[in-house]
């Protein structure tokens, strides 16, 4: 940054911060609120796949979910660290909010977060069996890379390098979730997939969010965003339509 530059219009033109020192207020706050929701939504949904280990077919399949609630874990702590580095009180993190809280099966909250944290929505409901976990993951697996492929640009130096280590192992959740539901459609769970479809599919959709321009505008002159949310939506609809497809399922319409 030059002696002329003001910070803001370092942001703006693509700059990057390395550290929290001079971070300004605004800047802070929308790093926070980011990895916030990247942490809670990592632990909520590591806990929700901990209490379906023990369901899977096989001791394979068992692994796979183990590995997924392990490396989840690891990717919350993280970024965790880096709060830390902010002021969060990372000591009390992991035991403050309760990870396993979830509504009924039917309830309809849109995108409405938490009263405890900031997990995303969709992490506030409960998995019916191990089918049911395994589109789930297919969906939501394929929502967390476009929504990592976003943050590995932000502009705090340490979180995109982070992002960018987290990517390709939450990309192997993906496959692992998809070689897991073509093993159950060669087993004939073709309807239950189908009805786990329809139910996750708006749920993994809202929270993207929606576009709300002024807000993005100035995420963007922060260098935090350089996105909508719709258009990181329609990336989605892409490609979990070609997953759903491939299994010889429909996406809702």
């Amino acid at each position: 940054m030059t002696d002329t530059m003001t910070l803001d219009s370092y942001l703006a033109a693509g700059g990057v911060l390395t550290n929290p020192t001079n971070v300004p207020p605004r800047y802070r706050a929308e790093l926070m609120k980011l990895m916030a929701t990247f942490v809670d939504s990592e632990l909520a949904g590591a806990a929700g796949f901990a209490d379906i280990i023990n369901q899977g077919p096989g001791i394979k399949e068992r692994i796979a979910a183990a590995r997924i609630v392990l490396e989840k874990t690891d990717h919350a702590d993280q970024v965790l660290r880096i709060m830390g580095e902010f002021g969060a009180d990372t000591e009390r993190y992991a035991t403050h909010h309760p990870w396993t809280a979830r509504l009924d099966r039917d309830a309809d909250i849109g995108a409405t977060r938490s009263a405890h944290d900031m997990r995303l929505a969709v992490f506030n409901y409960p998995i019916s069996g191990w089918t049911d976990a395994v589109i789930m993951n297919l969906l939501m697996s394929r929502a967390v890379m476009e929504q990592l492929a976003e943050f590995s640009m932000v502009s705090y130096q340490p979180l995109a390098e982070a992002f960018r280590s987290i990517a390709p192992v939450e990309a192997h959740h993906g496959a692992l979730a998809l070689e897991g539901a073509v093993k159950l459609a060669k087993s004939g769970e073709t309807e239950q997939m189908q009805d786990a479809v329809n139910y996750w599919w708006p749920r993994v959709a809202v929270s993207f969010g929606g576009d709300d321009l002024k807000r993005f505008e100035l995420l963007k002159s922060l260098g935090l965003r350089h996105n909508g949310n719709n258009a990181l939506k329609e990336r989605w609809v892409q490609t979990a339509g070609t997953a759903v497809k491939q299994l010889g399922l429909k996406p809702p319409a």
